[in-house]
């Protein structure tokens, strides 16, 4: 019964054409149609004769002989199929499955179904454990071949590359990372490491991080649905469609992402949190995962962390000029609390951090509280809170004020226990930077003293709050000027601004056809005086507060935003899009 089953597999791997009959002996037949002389067929043979491993087949070639008629003599003497073939013959998905790089290494390419079983097309006859494994490969039922050309194989290859826009070989995407820098765990199975790393999954994983990396993205997002999985990237802000890979690769993607994370690949059931440290396109970076279950498999989100971002010098990041200076002023005074405020993504920590640099890190002791740290910085204690051993924010705020800090910076004031100790620390001699997740200003005061601090010491301790915000800007090279769009002259009546025309982007091939490249900061200042420090004494509502701010002088985010509308910088529909009326 075994033995049965045994002959079952072996025909299922290779079965020659019903109609094929088994050609005379190979060296007779090139022989006989004038296609290889004499002298070269003996050459050949003593070059095979003193080098075990190497076939006739290959050698002919080598020497000159016409790879067509080779091949299609080989394949007539093992009784099978010769085909030429091109790049519409190749069956995109198998290949894609695959992977560039395995397809050239094994010389082979794959080509079509028929009645249930896989053409693969091959360089040599006799290939039964290759076809094997690419059945494996493929999850495919059967695999027949025939037989190809080398060179047909090598230009298929490269033509999809170039469709694919892949560049370089994928990989090498990840070849110059050190073994301490990329967290992987190893596998369940015994697999042969130089298996797992031809591994068409491997390959296409690191394609997308290389990829997100060339294009800017902010974020990865790898989602799955009934009939099909996407990779999504968000780029200045918005996401776009990239990757649409097969539905069958989404569970050994998120599976290599979960090595590379060091995260459990067994547990499909609950989110999971992970990192990566990777260099990629020579940049070190450090790829933040989270995965969630949903009812068509796990969605990832990957979010790039680029230690270049930080480097940007405070008046690069969209300041106006009168913003800045009073920015400025305030990070240099000696004490207080300091509050920058916005959604997740809106340039907070790129905000603090360009904020810190500015400062004497010789003479001052700057240290941080951060979940997680995001960036290393030289010159600067950073410490990562860890909630489940209890090193929360309020903890390692209390340990820093007995470390003789200058200044500190809070990642994020979240609850009274941590507003309360950053409070403490402004009144008795420290300056102190933090966020909040409010939309505006004002509503930064409200926030402390809806958590419970006391109104009292709101207003004694915070000396301002700067609210942002990302816009995307205008592409420079395809901006042209246009007609002012239906509502925007209202809004810059209500702004006291005017201009007969705005810019906005055509699209073109250097912004992917948007219109938009790169973002800019738009900012909303709040500097308390002794009005509105009495005003905030009075315990007032978010409403009667913000407009005591905007008639004391702060420019709200609409406005600065449709200021720089009005400079070219971004368009109308960017206003309306990021900006609350």
């Amino acid at each position: 019964m075994k033995r049965a089953h045994s002959k079952d597999a072996v025909r299922d791997i290779w079965r020659p054409d019903e109609d094929s009959i088994a050609g005379p002996d190979f060296e007779t037949l090139l022989l006989e149609q004038g296609d290889v002389r004499l002298d070269q067929l003996d050459e050949a043979k003593r070059i095979v004769e003193r080098t075990p491993g190497r076939r006739l087949e290959g050698v002919l070639m080598e020497l000159g002989v016409n790879e067509v008629r080779v091949q299609a003599a080989a394949a007539a003497v093992a009784g099978m199929s010769f085909q030429r073939v091109t790049v519409t013959d190749v069956d995109a998905d198998a290949f894609l499955q695959l992977g560039a790089m395995f397809c050239e290494e094994r010389s082979l390419i794959p080509l079509r179904s028929e009645r249930g079983r896989l053409i693969v097309g091959t360089t040599m006859a006799h290939e039964a454990f290759l076809l094997d494994e690419v059945r494996g490969r493929l999850s495919a039922p059967s695999v027949r071949h025939v037989l190809v050309t080398p060179s047909d194989v090598a230009d298929i290859v490269e033509q999809l590359r170039e469709q694919s826009g892949t560049d370089e070989d994928l990989e090498s995407i990840l070849a110059d990372v050190e073994e301490d820098v990329v967290s992987v765990l190893e596998t369940v199975d015994d697999e042969d490491d130089s298996d797992a790393d031809a591994s068409p999954v491997v390959r296409f994983v690191n394609h997308i991080i290389q990829t997100a990396v060339r294009e800017g993205a902010s974020d990865i997002h790898i989602e799955p649905s009934d009939g099909d999985s996407r990779v999504r990237f968000r780029i200045d802000g918005v996401l776009y469609d990239s990757l649409s890979p097969p539905r069958r690769m989404h569970a050994s993607i998120t599976s290599r992402l979960k090595i590379m994370a060091s995260l459990d690949i067994a547990e499909r059931r609950l989110p999971q949190d992970g990192r990566i440290r990777a260099s990629v396109l020579g940049r070190t970076l450090d790829l933040r995962v989270s995965t969630c279950p949903t009812p068509h498999g796990e969605k990832t989100v990957l979010r790039i962390l680029d230690a270049r971002s930080i480097k940007v010098p405070l008046d690069q990041l969209g300041f106006d000029q009168d913003v800045l200076e009073a920015w400025r002023k305030e990070v240099s005074r000696p004490h207080g609390i300091i509050l920058v405020t916005g959604p997740t993504g809106s340039g907070k920590t790129t905000t603090l951090y360009a904020s810190l640099q500015e400062m004497d890190l010789g003479r001052l002791n700057v240290s941080t509280v951060e979940d997680p740290v995001e960036y290393q910085v030289s010159g600067i204690t950073q410490i990562q809170t860890h909630d489940r051993i209890g090193m929360t924010f309020a903890s390692a705020l209390r340990t820093l004020l007995r470390q003789d800090p200058d200044v500190v910076m809070v990642g994020e004031i979240r609850d009274k226990e941590t507003a309360t100790i950053a409070i403490q620390a402004a009144l008795t001699g420290h300056l102190v930077l933090s966020t909040l997740h409010t939309n505006d200003a004002p509503s930064s005061i409200t926030r402390l003293i809806n958590i419970g601090v006391e109104p009292y010491l709101v207003s004694g301790a915070v000396n301002g709050v700067l609210a942002q915000r990302l816009v995307r800007r205008v592409c420079v090279d395809c901006g042209e000027v246009v007609e002012l769009p239906d509502g925007a002259k209202e809004l810059m009546d209500r702004f006291g601004v005017s201009t007969s025309n705005l810019t906005e982007g055509l699209g073109c091939a250097s912004c992917r056809n948007s219109g938009y490249a790169g973002r800019t900061g738009i900012h909303e200042m709040l500097l308390l005086d002794d009005t509105l420090r009495d005003a905030i004494a009075a315990n007032p509502g978010v409403a009667e507060f913000r407009n005591q701010c905007l008639d004391r002088g702060m420019r709200s985010l609409r406005g600065d935003a449709v200021d720089k509308m009005v400079a070219g910088l971004t368009t109308f529909e960017e206003v309306l899009r990021v900006t609350d009326g």
